[in-house]
């Protein structure tokens, strides 16, 4: 599931609101060893164009 959901992420990347709503998708989907794995892939991929969005849904999630 977690290469599924990097996938869609990238493939929405061009659009700050699809982004946003894909990752917030993805916490319903993923169990918590991949959400580890997709935090630490997110900031590595999009942490220069999405970094306050990234902060803000991993944030919510904790």
């Amino acid at each position: 599931m977690l290469e599924y959901v990097k996938t869609i992420l990238l493939k929405v990347s061009f659009d700050k609101i699809l982004f946003e709503k894909e990752l917030r998708k993805a916490f319903r989907m993923l169990v918590p060893a991949e959400l580890k794995d997709l935090k630490i892939w997110c900031y590595q991929q999009f942490s220069r164009v999405y970094h306050r969005i990234l902060n803000r849904v991993f944030a919510q999630a904790a």
